[in-house]
């Protein structure tokens, strides 16, 4: 069985458990979250962030003639596993723009992607199977994870308050270090796709590991870590 859910096509890529605001400006999205602002309680409040493989995230301007382009973003545009947005919090600007907050909930594979009747994107998706309870395996390597990003975080931003507050539950770990290592999207993409949290956390520790060889042998900290999330999507 397949569910219908709204798509936003981003530059990012949503985990679990983390934190995206977005600005909404385009009509299409604004659309979606009056809809979902309009749900009942016990209705998910949610739409799909799926990353775009090429393309854009915001819709080509109407033509001359006040005709309304294809869509930019097809199903050959975006990655095959995206994650569920929740909205939390929602500001209404004066001009009918939106700020909002939004906390990744659930992992799914788009099956296929449509433009019907809504002026924005939908998809139909297959729910991605979540670790209620790590395994062993995934209990035996967040240790071992859990210090190798000590160590990365030491080397990027000695001193650094946020490494008191790395969490130690292996499925949070293993999102956050995906979402907040210097990754690159294709990367992050493959991580998001893992089947478990114990492949999850072993693949981190390999990246981890030669990143951090990387920062010791050239003694540079790029950036602070409270930059390297994506800033908000103008969208």
């Amino acid at each position: 069985m397949s569910d219908r859910l709204p798509v936003f096509p981003l530059s990012t890529v949503l985990f679990p458990g983390l934190v995206l605001p977005l600005h909404i400006f385009e009509e299409r999205y604004r659309t979606l979250v009056r809809e979902l602002v309009a749900k009942s309680e016990g209705t998910p409040h949610e739409f799909g962030v799926v990353t775009l493989r090429h393309g854009s995230e915001v819709a080509p301007e109407p033509g001359e003639d006040g005709a309304v382009p294809t869509p930019p973003v097809g199903a050959a545009d975006l990655y095959d596993v995206g994650c569920t947005a929740e909205l939390r919090h929602v500001t209404e600007l004066p001009d009918g723009r939106f700020d909002i907050m939004t906390v990744g909930r659930r992992r799914f594979t788009v099956l296929s992607v449509e433009q019907g009747a809504e002026p924005y994107l939908t998809a139909h998706v297959e729910w991605l199977p979540e670790d209620d309870e790590p395994t062993a395996a995934a209990q035996l390597l967040a240790p071992r994870v859990l210090t190798a990003f000590r160590t990365y975080l030491e080397l990027l931003r000695p001193n650094s308050e946020v490494l008191e507050q790395v969490p130690d539950d292996p499925t949070v770990l293993s999102h956050l270090i995906a979402a907040t290592a210097q990754l690159t999207v294709e990367e992050r993409q493959m991580l998001l796709a893992t089947p478990d949290t114990a492949g999850r956390l072993r693949t981190e520790l390999r990246i981890l590991t030669r990143e951090a060889g990387l920062l010791a042998r050239v003694r540079a900290v790029p950036v602070p870590l409270s930059d390297l999330a994506r800033p908000a999507s103008p969208n």
